[in-house]
């Protein structure tokens, strides 16, 4: 392992965002996070555990150790009758696990297919996307807490997963590595082509037989058509959550706007699509110097080559107040803030 300082993050971000931290360390043994807690420098120093660094937001220069989560490793666990459960590093890349259980026949994550970053996250974040979450498919995660070098297994009852939330973002953050995440995955699918335009895309793809690959294969399309590459264009996939709103809200609402974009949420309460919303207000395409709103798609903001991540951070909060002034909706970031 070796430990880098003033270190540029510019190639660990996916919003390209320059910004440079203190200390820096790629780990994939536990020992190698046991040396870090044991150093002298890093006992008291702030820390940040990075994955691929797709949900994250650099407004600021890291003045701490940033820790790079590189476990790796794919394998079968257990089997039962129904399910095959398959313990996965938390440094491998999301799609790439995906495309595995697609390889060999195991249902449950193909909804979630191209979603960008690494394996730790998705617990972390609770991922969703097309009617299916990590918390659908979860089983258990192990993690190591930093200041003890300890291993600790978590349940899904125990990571306490809400919409696009967990125990690691909040009460746990940055505590805990995420070593491996098991998931109990199908051996019969169960299809979920419900939601967004899957069906339609299917249609126009001309598949006969539904699989789990056709329908991994249809939700890239749809992904690709709307969703900037990184590798092009910096941006962090859905900068903001879809909102949830009360019933009576939601009324009000359409009855302004009928045509509404919303889907039923828990509890009579309605998610609405913050896409649509944000482009209501006007945001979809817009461009000031190098940074903006994506034109195909008004949920994510975009670095076209040397913007700076206060920037960014503005211009949400500017898309933020348009959106609360306009329908009485407050927006909520789904990226991280640095």
């Amino acid at each position: 392992m070796i430990i880098s300082e003033n270190f540029s993050l510019k190639k660990y971000n996916t919003f390209g965002i320059e910004a440079k931290t203190k200390y820096f360390a790629e780990i994939s043994l536990l020992d190698d996070v046991r040396k870090i807690s044991a150093d002298k420098r890093f006992v008291k120093a702030e820390k940040l555990i990075l994955g691929g660094g797709s949900n994250i937001l650099f407004t600021k220069d890291f003045d701490g150790i940033v820790i790079k989560n590189n476990f790796k490793g794919i394998a079968v666990d257990f089997e039962t009758e129904n399910h095959v459960f398959v313990k996965v590093g938390a440094g491998e890349n999301w799609h790439s696990f995906v495309l595995y259980c697609i390889e060999n026949n195991y249902a449950g994550v193909e909804n979630l297919s191209l979603i960008p970053g690494n394996v730790g996250a998705s617990p972390m974040q609770n991922i969703g996307a097309y009617g299916v979450e990590v918390k659908d498919v979860f089983h258990e995660l192990e993690a190591l807490e930093i200041t003890s070098g300890l291993i600790q297994r978590f349940s899904a009852s125990e990571c306490k997963f809400g919409y696009r939330e967990s125990v690691f973002k909040n009460k746990h953050r940055n505590q805990f590595i995420i070593t491996s995440v098991t998931f109990r995955l199908n051996k019969i699918p169960k299809f979920n082509i419900s939601y967004g335009a899957i069906e339609q895309e299917l249609d126009k793809m001309g598949v006969k037989e539904l699989s789990i690959a056709a329908i991994s294969k249809a939700i890239c399309s749809i992904r690709s058509s709307k969703l900037p590459d990184p590798k092009v264009i910096g941006n962090a996939g859905s900068f903001f959550k879809n909102p949830v709103v009360s019933s009576d809200l939601y009324q009000q609402i359409k009855n302004e706007f009928p045509n509404v974009v919303a889907y039923a949420a828990e509890n009579g309460n309605m998610k609405l699509a913050a896409g649509w919303l944000i482009e209501q207000c006007g945001w979809k395409g817009y461009r000031k110097n190098d940074f903006g709103v994506h034109k195909n798609q008004a949920l994510v903001l975009v670095n076209y080559g040397s913007a700076k991540g206060n920037e960014i951070y503005n211009l949400s909060q500017e898309v933020m107040d348009s959106v609360y002034e306009k329908f009485g909706v407050v927006l909520e970031r789904e990226v991280n803030i640095v």
